[in-house]
């Protein structure tokens, strides 16, 4: 097990949604709170190799969440930026990790990585079995370039580099904005401000026939600490909740559960995303005892309550 007490941790993203969480979950561990740096995007551009260089230096472990995201909107909107961004941070990190011989480094993935049709439950060997569904496919590719960059590292240079698959998260601090938010704070917005508006229709994107996994944030970030202190092979590994829902059921409960009760109307001009979405968790249960521990209503709850505290 990796000695995480005594530890100088660098945690990019570490101000973000996901990366509070995981701040947290070290704690909780045992990290030392003044020898964990966040810095943020302001503070030290990753894109830079020399922020990148200046970050790593003289750090024990490095856990890479920084990334440029969205949905579906604005993956479509902004492809290039994407892919350029995600996989130059991640390349320039990894490479001065290496330099500096930081003893382990540990990459936060993506689902979207995987082909647009995988078999389900999605096994972490389905990785290269197809191009990913087209929407996301640039994210995707960035960031599972990453694992690439790892795992011929450890080859070559035998740099300890993990890289993690999560699905979809959400949870309280989650992006409401509708420009960058994913499935889950973007319904969770229109039905509560419907509600609050007495608004009698909203429209949601799609035909509702897609299905998705959702891992609440604090589960991930359990994971995640969990793959720092006891995971160290080339492999990636899924982290999931192990089930899927229907877009078109997943609106019913959110509807249900903030009170609305009035017209939906499902704009099929607008993509539905990859067809299907559920891990197969049996590498993270094995590897490093990791099972989600929230349940999904009760997820949704906490989100929903979290998100009409803050309006």
């Amino acid at each position: 097990m990796f000695n995480i007490k005594k530890a100088d941790i660098l945690l990019t993203g570490g101000h973000g949604f996901l990366g509070k969480k995981v701040y947290a979950e070290l704690l909780h561990a045992g990290a030392r709170p003044g020898h964990i740096y966040r810095p943020g995007k302001s503070e030290l551009n990753l894109l830079l190799p020399k922020n990148a260089a200046r970050a790593v230096e003289g750090k024990d472990v490095v856990i890479h969440l920084a990334a440029t995201v969205g949905g579906i909107g604005y993956n479509l909107k902004h492809p290039g930026n994407l892919f350029y961004e995600n996989a130059v941070m991640g390349l320039h990190l990894i490479e001065e990790a290496r330099r500096a011989q930081v003893k382990k480094f540990v990459q936060i993935g993506t689902v979207c990585a995987y082909p647009k049709f995988t078999p389900v439950p999605f096994q972490e060997d389905s990785l290269w079995d197809g191009y990913p569904e087209e929407t996301n496919a640039p994210y995707g590719l960035a960031k599972k370039m990453l694992m690439v960059q790892l795992q011929s590292y450890r080859q070559e240079y035998g740099f300890n580099g993990i890289y993690l698959l999560p699905v979809n998260l959400y949870g309280p601090g989650d992006n409401f904005n509708p420009d960058l938010s994913h499935v889950i704070p973007a319904l969770i917005k229109k039905f509560v401000d419907a509600v609050r508006a007495n608004i009698s229709e909203v429209v949601v994107w799609g035909t509702g026939k897609a299905s998705r996994e959702f891992l609440y944030v604090d589960d991930a970030a359990r994971g995640i600490v969990l793959a720092v202190l006891k995971y160290d092979k080339p492999a990636p590994v899924n982290l999931g909740a192990h089930f899927e829902i229907k877009i078109r059921d997943l609106v019913a409960l959110i509807a249900r559960l903030t009170g609305y009760r009035g017209k939906i109307v499902w704009d099929k001009t607008k993509p539905d995303g990859q067809p299907r979405r559920k891990l197969d968790i049996t590498r993270a249960r094995k590897e490093f005892g990791f099972v989600s521990k929230v349940s999904f209503e009760k997820g949704l709850k906490n989100t929903i309550a979290w998100y009409r505290e803050q309006k």
